[in-house]
């Protein structure tokens, strides 16, 4: 669950005083998401089209920007949900597969789950839905958990 915060002393921008808002700046949660994003794609080989394609595709020069400097970036609702999931299916490898090489090597293994139909989770991922992206995040939740989610 994300906190919410009521402040009049901080500016969020357009924001009014009194309305909810985040706890966190959406620009430093960008910029944060970002620097991780560009070392899960160094780690898991991504192209820069499937980079592209995981973000959402945004205009390869307005994504170059982005990681010339993050901090700078304004990421639309959907890019933020996908690299929310992306850490997410990032972090639940690490922890089912200490191996880190593992780890990174398990989105492009053929999957027999039904989720994936013996292609791999990284096809999955590259569908283009955010749907996509949180279907592998979930399967890898519920493996977590014990079980399919």
């Amino acid at each position: 669950m994300s906190k919410i915060a009521f402040s009049a002393d901080i500016d969020y921008g357009a924001q009014r005083v009194g309305e909810p808002s985040p706890a966190w700046p959406v620009v430093s949660l960008a910029a944060a998401g970002l620097r991780a994003f560009e070392r899960i794609a160094q780690a898991w080989g991504l192209t820069v089209d499937e980079q592209l394609k995981l973000l959402g595709e945004p205009p390869r020069s307005t994504y170059f920007a982005w990681r010339k400097q993050p901090e700078r970036a304004s990421l639309s609702r959907d890019t933020l949900e996908r690299l929310s999931n992306l850490l997410g299916i990032y972090k639940s490898l690490q922890i089912l597969l200490p191996d880190p090489g593992a780890a990174d090597a398990w989105v492009r293994q053929p999957n027999t789950a039904p989720a994936f139909g013996g292609g791999t989770a990284l096809a999955r991922m590259l569908a283009g839905n955010v749907s996509d992206l949180n279907l592998v995040r979930r399967y890898l939740d519920g493996v977590r958990g014990g079980g399919w989610a």
